[in-house]
């Protein structure tokens, strides 16, 4: 990926390679880190006009106070304010000692004290692949809605405001609620932005602090975007028509993001070195106040309570403004219980793969050919056998197997195709190291970790990337051959109506929810696997150092690329129905999405080829068309999800700092968290709870004097009672309630697994309204 950010953007590596740098910052030798200070919102003395000011006179006690005599702290390091929130938290950011933070806890107007935390990052054919219309503004031609009054903040690495997807030709005025701001710096004059791209700022204090005020020379203070993942990100979701799209002749063809009229405002809050927690939520915090529509993130971090996640944070106070915030679920798969960003107010997306490939190919000299996938775009190897040789058999240390650098003896491979084992370091990189130690091809093969699943990357070097079960032919092939091994690479191009599709892809992270197991994520997947979309023109399309090529536009993969697909059909929906809240337009997006693939079988994982479930899937892949007529809906109301939080074992603190409540009571308690008014089902079994019963509300959002009859998929090991099993509504936004019981049946032996998988579906002759199910037995019964 650009710019080295080397988690959750898996242009370059599938591997998780998590590196947090340290965020302190020195001054006079005196040891600061980022703070995010909670504040007692309603404590604001009148003699403060404002919150900003009540702020900075707390930070301002804190020097008056500090005695050089008896500490190492002195005046002239004084604690600075980083961040005031207005809109997304109560409180602020600022740059603070360890024994600065400990005075601040101690005042009585302070709820807590929090270190920052760091978060990483986690198109031609996706229109028509969704069954969009490809020349056209919305879902179908002749949609009589116009997104053009939609806003999409993006919070990603900044944007490369000169392509052609934020070209602003033949959009209407900007809309007048938009309060947003287009804000000059480095390399991005107020030019930049038009009707399209309507806003954009950059927010780097908590990267700043953590990099003790020290640039990265890849990284620029301003919406630029020097990685190209946020360009890609925010074109995916609202970019315009681009003709004559590519990746160096690679999946040519008509670029458009999946709500090309809607407008796009962008806050910069990734650097090189991660997304900062302060200054993630001081994006949000702005963004709300904008006035955007939908929030998109494709990034995140691992499972936190939602009290100390600042995303789940900064996303209830969003929610709470009618604003739809998509996530990414991260790239942690096929690893059980990887889930990020799991907040029922968040929409969870995971990915599956397109029915579009770059087929390549590589031919051994015992004559067997096999296929694999790659975006090399060079002047290949032509039709010549060079000698083939496994990384792991020309070592110079116990990584040559991975092609780690410097682990590569060129006296071993010079001239040859290298076999390099797929893990750890990114995928190009491993080119780049065989063609440093005088490589001149690579077969990269998968591992267990990854199974058959296939992404391409646009190499530097010939390269093919092959499955588990082919790369363990060719190892073997390589061992018994020892030094007549030989292959020769070739590549295919572009293949379109690929079978079977979507496939989920094996990096997409998985459930069970473990910060809410009664919570089913992720809820829906996406077209995530060899996404085109445009780029930033600093960076090669691989992100290496060395890679001078210069593109447009880049194929990447990633829950990072089906995110904003979703973010973007969101907006489409909200032109569609500006009267939905954002838990409906969740709903239609999961209720309608569909389990099988383009052969009409069951979906499948790409690990190994085995059947998917909703662990994997969610609800299922997204159908944009019977979302925007989904019939019912389930919606869920802000004082809903504060009925929620009371459920769980939060203190009181912990709930006023996610909802910014003072004297949540909680007088409406849900009787489980499962009891919230979700699209989706995750009951859980133990010992002391054979019978779980759970009661859901459907508002009515088709067709009046509409019948529905329920159908229920449960495994022989559970009973399922639904009551009523009919539901007639007779308005449209009637509301009717109905009791589902799930009861694990005695002497019926759980499985081996401990957890199953069916589906609740309301029908009527028109639609249909289908949630998932995941049962978990936590004790033999």
């Amino acid at each position: 990926m650009a710019s080295k950010l080397k988690i959750y953007c898996f242009l370059v590596s599938l591997s998780l390679l998590l590196c947090l740098p340290s965020m302190a910052s020195s001054s006079s030798g005196i040891l600061r880190k980022t703070y995010i200070v909670h504040m007692n919102h309603h404590e604001k003395p009148s003699t403060f006009n404002t919150h900003h000011e009540w702020y900075s006179s707390n930070l301002d006690s804190l020097s008056f106070n500090s005695d050089p005599l008896s500490s190492s702290e002195s005046l002239s390091s004084s604690p600075s304010l980083l961040y005031s929130y207005s809109s997304a938290y109560s409180g602020f950011a600022a740059s603070l000692t360890a024994a600065e933070a400990e005075t601040l806890r101690q005042n009585d107007a302070v709820f807590g004290v929090y270190e920052d935390t760091v978060y990483t990052l986690h198109t031609t054919r996706t229109p028509e692949f969704l069954g969009l219309d490809v020349t056209g503004e919305g879902l179908s031609a002749g949609d009589n809605f116009d997104a053009s009054d939609v806003i999409v903040g993006v919070l990603d690495t900044g944007i490369w405001p000169e392509s052609k997807s934020f070209d602003d030709s033949g959009m209407p005025p900007v809309p007048t609620r938009w309060k947003g701001e287009c804000e000059s710096g480095p390399e991005f004059p107020l030019s930049s932005c038009n009707k399209k791209l309507v806003g954009a700022r950059s927010f780097s204090h908590g990267y700043k602090m953590a990099s003790g005020g020290i640039i990265n020379t890849d990284d620029i203070v301003s919406p630029r975007d020097t990685d190209g993942h946020g360009t890609h990100t925010a074109s995916t979701a609202a970019g315009g028509h681009v003709s004559n799209a590519s990746l160096l002749g690679y999946a040519s063809g008509i670029a458009r993001g999946m709500a090309p009229r809607a407008r796009v405002a962008v806050y910069k809050v990734c650097f090189k070195s991660g997304c900062f927690g302060s200054d993630i939520l001081g994006g949000i915090d702005k963004a709300i106040s904008d006035g955007v529509d939908v929030l998109s993130l494709s990034l995140g971090g691992g499972s936190a309570p939602y009290f100390r996640d600042t995303i789940a944070i900064g996303a209830f106070s969003a929610m709470e403004k009618g604003i739809f915030v998509s996530c990414s679920a991260g790239n942690s798969g096929p690893t059980r219980a990887s889930l990020a960003n799991t907040a029922p107010w968040i929409m969870t997306v995971g990915a599956g793969t397109l029915d579009r490939d770059f087929p390549a190919f590589a031919i051994l000299g015992n004559g067997k050919k096999f296929t694999g996938v790659s975006l090399y775009s060079g002047k290949g190897m032509g039709k010549r056998s060079v000698g083939l040789v496994y990384g792991g058999n020309g070592r110079r240390n116990g990584s040559s197997n991975l092609c780690m650098p410097g682990s590569l003896d060129p006296a071993t491979v010079k001239g040859k195709v290298v076999v390099c084992d797929r893990g750890v370091n990114a995928r190009v990189e491993k080119g780049e190291v065989v063609k440093e130690a005088g490589g001149v091809g690579m077969i990269l093969a998968n591992t267990a970790a990854s199974g058959e699943e296939l992404v391409a990357d646009s190499h530097l070097i010939p390269a093919v990337a092959v499955g588990m079960k082919v790369g363990d032919v060719i190892r073997e092939y390589v061992r018994s051959s020892g030094k007549k091994a030989t292959a020769m690479l070739s590549f295919g191009g572009t293949v379109l109506n690929v079978r079977p599709s979507p496939v989920v892809a094996a990096f997409s992270s998985r459930g069970p929810n473990m910060v809410t197991p009664q919570i089913m994520k992720p809820d829906v997947i996406g077209p995530g696997v060899n996404i085109l979309a445009a780029w930033s023109e600093i960076a090669g399309p691989t992100g290496l150092e060395k890679d001078t090529r210069k593109t447009k536009f880049n194929i990447m993969s990633g829950t990072s690329m089906s995110c904003p697909h979703i973010s973007g059909l969101a907006a489409l929906l909200k032109a569609a129905h500006p009267e939905w809240s954002p838990s409906a337009i969740k709903s239609a997006l999961m209720t309608t999405a569909y389990n099988h693939d383009n052969m009409q079988r069951p979906l499948r994982d790409a690990t190994d080829g085995s059947l998917s479930n909703p662990w994997a899937h969610g609800a299922g892949h997204v159908d944009p068309h019977k979302a925007l007529s989904p019939g019912l809906v389930y919606d869920i109301s802000v004082d809903d999800y504060i009925a929620f939080l009371c459920t769980l074992d939060y203190t009181p603190l912990h709930r006023q700092i996610i909802a910014k409540r003072p004297n949540i009571t909680c007088s409406k308690k849900l009787s489980d968290p499962g009891q919230l008014n979700y699209p989706s089902f995750s009951v859980l079994f133990s010992g002391k709870s054979r019978t779980v019963s759970y009661t859901r509300e459907l508002t009515n959002v088709g067709a009046a004097r509409t019948l529905y009859q329920v159908h229920v998929d449960a495994p022989s090991t559970v009973g399922v009672k639904v009551r009523p099993t009919r539901l007639l509504f007779r308005n449209v936004g009637e509301k009717k309630k109905y009791t589902v019981t799930f009861v694990a049946r005695k002497g019926r032996t759980p499985p081996s697994t401990r957890n199953a998988f069916g589906s609740l579906l309301w029908s009527s002759k028109a639609y249909q309204v289908r949630s998932p199910v995941s049962f978990s037995w936590t004790q033999v019964l």
